[in-house]
């Protein structure tokens, strides 16, 4: 019965986690079975400070809530292009389409601050004064749009974070910045070690639920059907006296 616990995959991973740790304790071989068993993967949600089961977990979640990645339309110009294929980043005005590189403006940012404080097509007051809303890009694709000298201007479909409100060409690219730039793994082992983060409440759950005493207890026994684990296990047995 208490073999079953313990999966003929599961036997080989802890054989390999033993043999790799001098002195491994309970709690965090009980913490490795846990996360191989139940494939948990936690990721820091850096902007919330909130951990997460797994990055399927969080994505699931800010995708739902709309608040991943969100369909905007941008304008392109016609005449000269404001940036070149060494830009590797943009400043868009939203209402003529407008544009400012890094390496093709000494001070881009304070450009489109101005620019869009003045721009005639601004229609968007805020107690009277014109909102200064801009995008703002650091995805090749997006930049390549600005590159080519056109001769009407278009409008281009394009994807910005809900989070940083950055501008992407597609919604994989949101979820690849998203995922770099927002998440951060972090050992399962540390997660009820830590007191700076909060844990998402279902993750929580589960933790508490697997901290039973009962359920440590059947994976001690489980452990010490065999033979090649019973050295630790009697170790265990005397730490926790």
């Amino acid at each position: 019965m208490t073999h079953s616990i313990i999966a003929k995959d599961l036997h080989h991973c802890l054989v390999e986690f033993i043999s790799r740790s001098k002195k491994p304790d309970l709690l965090t071989t009980y913490f490795f079975f846990l996360e191989k068993k139940h494939d948990i993967r936690p990721v820091l949600f850096v902007r919330e400070k909130m951990i997460y089961q797994s990055k399927q977990n969080i994505l699931s979640k800010v995708e739902k809530e709309g608040k991943l990645w969100r369909e905007t339309e941008i304008k392109i110009q016609v005449g000269a292009p404001p940036v070149n294929e060494k830009t590797t980043k943009i400043y868009i005005c939203p209402f003529t389409g407008k544009a400012f590189g890094d390496n093709t403006h000494p001070n881009p940012q304070d450009a489109i601050y101005d620019w869009v404080s003045k721009c005639p097509e601004n229609k968007e007051r805020l107690d009277g004064v014109r909102v200064k809303r801009f995008f703002v890009s650091e995805d090749p694709e997006v930049i390549k749009n600005y590159i080519q000298k056109r001769n009407k201007p278009i409008s281009k479909t394009v994807f910005s974070s809900g989070v940083t409100g950055k501008l992407f060409n597609s919604k994989q690219a949101v979820i690849e910045d998203f995922e770099h730039n927002q998440l951060k793994s972090i050992p399962f082992i540390d997660v009820p070690r830590q007191n700076r983060f909060q844990i998402e409440a279902h993750f929580l759950e589960f933790i508490e639920k697997q901290l039973d005493e009962s359920k440590i207890s059947a994976f001690v026994e489980a452990m010490n059907t065999y033979e090649e684990f019973s050295t630790h296990v009697k170790r265990w047995i005397e730490e926790n006296k």
